[in-house]
Parts: C-alpha cells; structure tokens; sequence
C-alpha cells in the first residue's frame, strides 16, 4: 500500500490568532505500510509499520520507520523517527552533483545528475525521495533486491556520499573548476549562496 501526501513545503501554516507560522513545513511521503501479525498466547495480533520519507523540498531530507496497533500510530511514528535523521544534501540547483551508488544489504541504486527538466526519472521509494529531498532532475535506478526498506536506506545512503566539488578536487589535488563541469559548478555554488542566505535551493 503506497499513499502521497500533497507538498506542504511552501505553505505556511495558519494559526488560530489567524497569524501564520514561518517554521519550517515538511513534504510527508507515506512509501510504505504493512500489516505485520504476531502469535501468542492470547491468539494472532496485528499491527502495522509505515515507511515515510520527510523533506523540505530544499535539500534537507530523511526516512523513517514506526511500528503501531493503527496505521495512523504508525505514520506518525515513522515521521518523528524521519525528522530525526534529517541530513542535508549538497545540491547543484535541482539536481545531484555527482553520479553515485548507494547500497543497503542486497540492495544497490544508482543516482546521476540530470540536465534541467528532465525530471526524475525514477521509481518507487527512489523517486518519493528524491521528490521530497527538493531533486527534480536525476536518473535513478534500483540494482539489487526490490526491499522497499533496503531501497529507501540505500537512497539515502547514496545521498549522503553526494561529496561537495571543493571536497572531491581536495582528494584529487586540482581544482573544483577542473574537475567539475563548468554549467553544474555554477549551479551548485548559487545553491550554496542561496542556503547561505537562508534561502530556498531550488531554481524557477
């Protein structure tokens, strides 16, 4: 069972006093839930887990996994344990910097950078992902075993090896201007700027 939520990135919420709150508003993925039953003594119990990606559409992005008798227990569960691990991801514009492999058990997936409006051009949990994460252009692939949880870990595995050009020319003793192509340096050093400025990484 796979549900969506709506993007709640850019809509402040409305108090009751009818002013507005300015903190930070999350994109709520449900990727996944699963009824789970147990015997004991008592007879068979159920319960449900929910898998959930949180992101703020501009970078920060996390998943998380709750476990509860009902299934709105369970998402809610997962979206604590989500907002917990949120990480930021180096962006350049709306796409990923690098091409990179995540793994997670028999699970692998591959990320790359896509030109500006292709999209993302993935499936599943990669794409709910990405979607959250503010990535709108990127080719994605699932390599390994079909394991929603091992997928969605071996996402964001891949996301946070995502290395800053200036990190990546340091290893190799050059330059970012050397080893990174020039249109996408560009992109992601306005990315940082705007981060910088407390404001949004994603381009018009």
């Amino acid at each position: 069972m796979q549900q969506g939520r709506p993007d709640l990135t850019s809509r402040p919420r409305r108090r009751r006093d009818g002013s507005f709150d300015s903190s930070p508003q999350f994109d709520e993925r449900v990727i996944f839930i699963n009824r789970v039953s147990k015997v004991s003594k008592g007879g068979r119990r159920f319960s449900f887990t929910a898998l959930v990606a949180l992101g703020d559409g501009a970078g920060r992005v996390g998943i998380g996994y709750g476990k509860a008798k009902e299934i709105p227990n369970a998402i809610q569960k997962a979206i604590e344990s989500a907002r917990k691990s949120m990480f930021t991801v180096p962006m350049a514009g709306t796409t990923l910097i690098h091409r990179v492999i995540g793994r997670q058990g028999a699970s692998k997936v591959l990320l790359q950078p896509a030109a500006p409006g292709t999209g993302v051009i993935a499936g599943g949990a990669v794409r709910q992902i990405l979607e959250v994460a503010g990535v709108r252009d990127a080719l994605a692939k699932s390599l390994g075993a079909p394991t929603h949880l091992n997928v969605a870990k071996a996402t964001i595995n891949g996301l946070k090896a995502q290395r800053r050009p200036e990190e990546v020319a340091e290893l190799r003793g050059k330059t970012p201007e050397e080893i990174t192509p020039p249109g996408l340096l560009a992109s992601y050093r306005s990315t940082e700027m705007m981060r910088a400025s407390g404001g949004e990484s994603r381009s018009p």
